[in-house]
């Protein structure tokens, strides 16, 4: 079954009706995430029906908390890139709004779940809530799926650590530089992308040419300089990249990345970035000899780090990052 991504109910397809559902916001797609998916998976496959994501976007709390927006893992983009890396046979993204946040707990069962869906059953996270005010709890659920005939599962989330393996988590990881860590929670190695736009040119002239990609609302990744792994269309690279410019303009600042042994106009086109290791933060410099001295050392290092890295999982290798 080709992978199918759908923002409307209306446009679901026969062959994806009568699913095994996982439903959830799912930021970042982590380990604990995985194991919803993966017993998702297992329960579709004894019940020879489809594997489906039922998510949304925006995330609620960009809806209700004022800014700045939460640091979002995995925009839409990159949620239905991991859920078809994980095996499932599609992922339907419903907008979330103020509206759609008024949905009773027991209109999103009957209309969404039964009518639209016609789920075979249905598994959540152990802290999953739906509908207006939240109301609808793993203990509702499963009484909905008893009386309306639909298989309900939760499952509580994997601990690592003494902690529970959150988005949350994963995020603080990030703000701190933490890729190491980040990575192993999230099971492969975070990506983001952006379209490539027209910098200052200053990484040319100083010997250092990058792509340019500006950063969502919200982004918190920790400023400084990291080794990276990077795909343009099929194609795969290694780099070094900045994120920050403590001694230029520092305002909403784009993440710069120079692609080693690369020279090509790419304006417009989408770079996608994934962290392999975090190695210096922010610093400013006596002048531009002492930048390029450690711009160059940066290289080096970076060049080092993607030498010894490696996969996290197989899933990180279905992402393309690696041969």
């Amino acid at each position: 079954m080709t992978f199918l991504r759908l923002s409307s109910l209306a446009d679901l397809p026969q062959s994806l009706r009568g699913a095994y559902v996982a439903i959830g916001n799912f930021d970042g797609l982590h380990r604990g995430h995985q194991t919803i998916i993966e017993a998702l998976r297992q329960r579709a496959q004894d019940a020879n029906v489809p594997a489906l994501m039922l998510t949304f976007e925006p995330h609620p709390r960009d809806v209700f908390a004022p800014a700045p927006f939460m640091f979002r893992l995995t925009q839409g983009d990159a949620k239905a890139r991991l859920a078809e890396a994980l095996g499932l046979d599609g992922i339907v993204i419903l907008p979330f709004d103020h509206a759609f946040s008024q949905t009773e707990a027991e209109d999103f069962v009957e209309t969404i779940l039964v009518e639209q869906l016609g789920v075979r059953g249905v598994i959540t996270g152990s802290d999953f809530h739906f509908g207006r005010q939240r109301r609808g709890t793993r203990a509702f659920l499963k009484a909905a799926g008893d009386r309306l005939g639909f298989a309900v599962e939760t499952l509580d989330l994997m601990d690592e650590g003494d902690e529970p393996i959150s988005s949350s988590r994963i995020r603080a990881a990030l703000s701190e530089g933490a890729v190491t860590a980040a990575n192993r929670l999230l099971g492969y190695h975070w990506f983001f992308d952006g379209c490539v736009v027209q910098g200052d040119q200053r990484g040319r002239d100083l010997g250092f040419p990058t792509a340019n990609t500006m950063t969502p609302a919200g982004f918190q990744l920790a400023q400084g300089v990291y080794a990276v792994r990077a795909r343009l269309g099929s194609r795969r690279f290694d780099g070094v990249a900045a994120y920050g410019k403590p001694m230029f303009d520092n305002q909403r600042p784009p993440f710069e990345t120079h692609l080693f042994d690369f020279d090509e106009d790419i304006y417009g086109q989408t770079l996608q970035v994934a962290l392999v290791g975090h190695i210096r933060g922010q610093e400013v410099f006596s002048g531009l000899d002492e930048l390029i001295a450690a711009m160059n050392r940066d290289a080096g290092k970076a060049r080092d780090l993607i030498a010894a890295d490696a996969p996290v999982s197989d899933l990180d290798r279905k992402l393309g990052f690696f041969e």
